[in-house]
């Protein structure tokens, strides 16, 4: 049964949150494996001496809370730890991924071998802490341009090896991803348009080696907008533009191309953005510019 969210604080972001997401896949699970794996074998390497202190037989219970709000993400990875560790560990949650959660609110209890519970505990946490971080901060920036059309869309400006699971994050957090890296869609930045002489000839090009990739062009004034528009790109990201030309660009476009907002977004301003009719607002500071949520494991009965 779906846990219910409790409220938090009125006006505070994840009050905009749903009670949680059903709908949400997660990357493949080899790639949880091989994340998971990396990091039990950074922490743990040739074996836990603090764990050999404990009786190998001891079964004990604990609970993960969170100390402040915020919404959940990472169950995925979570469980993973301990499973890789102990596959009888048991895991019983009572949050969903995507759920907004308040300040000592329980979101797990786990049972089993109490070596196996403190060996995989701080990757385990890490993970949630900074998956629940990402989506947070994305929950936030949604809610700031609730009700204006346009969508929040994530970057590559994610932590090294943690690329599928951050824009998981995002997802759960109420955004959407952008293209997952360089392979699979084609984005003209000012380099490439450059070292092409122009941005119809950059396109030309673009289309010629890969007919069926999405291709995404960047411009930086409304003259390479124009260009853009008259190369039919289906889809323009505006860096660095101010309220004006936003408002602007979206006028010349009329429709025809989808355009992103990007380049030097602060929150404060992003309603103001949302609402010149932009489709897109893309923010690297929602997988790069977070602090982990503040969340604890404490052993409660032992036996």
């Amino acid at each position: 049964m779906r846990a219910t969210a409790k409220a938090t604080t009125p006006g505070s972001a994840v009050t905009e949150r749903r009670e949680g997401r059903s709908d949400l896949a997660p990357p493949p699970r080899e790639s949880i494996l091989d994340c998971v794996n990396a990091a039990l074998a950074e922490d743990i390497g040739s074996g836990d001496l603090s764990a050999d202190l404990l009786p190998a037989d001891a079964l004990v219970e604990a609970r993960v809370i969170s100390r402040e709000a915020a919404v959940i993400a990472g169950r995925p990875w979570f469980d993973a730890c301990f499973g890789q560790i102990d596959a009888g560990v048991s895991i019983s949650w009572e949050v969903d991924e995507g759920q907004a959660v308040t300040p000592d609110q329980v979101l797990c209890r786990l049972r089993g071998r109490a070596r196996s519970l403190v060996s995989a505990e701080r990757c385990a946490l890490n993970f949630l802490q900074t998956l629940s971080a990402t989506a947070t901060t994305t929950a936030a920036h949604v809610a700031q341009i609730e009700g204006t059309g346009a969508v929040i869309l994530d970057t590559r400006k994610t932590l090294p090896g943690l690329r599928e699971a951050q824009k998981y994050a995002v997802r759960a957090g109420g955004g959407q991803n952008h293209r997952m890296g360089l392979y699979d869609a084609i984005m003209l930045k000012e380099n490439h348009i450059a070292a092409a002489a122009s941005i119809g000839a950059a396109v030309q090009r673009a289309r010629q080696l890969h007919p069926d990739a999405p291709l995404i062009c960047e411009v930086e004034t409304l003259d390479e907008l124009q260009q853009a528009l008259a190369a039919s790109v289906a889809h323009v990201l505006l860096d660095e533009f101010d309220l004006d030309a936003l408002r602007e660009a979206v006028r010349l476009n009329a429709g025809r191309a989808k355009l992103e907002a990007s380049g030097g977004i602060e929150r404060d301003g992003l309603r103001a953005i949302a609402e010149t009719g932009v489709d897109y607002i893309s923010i690297g500071a929602i997988t790069k510019h977070i602090r982990a949520v503040d969340l604890s494991m404490r052993v409660v009965a032992t036996g």
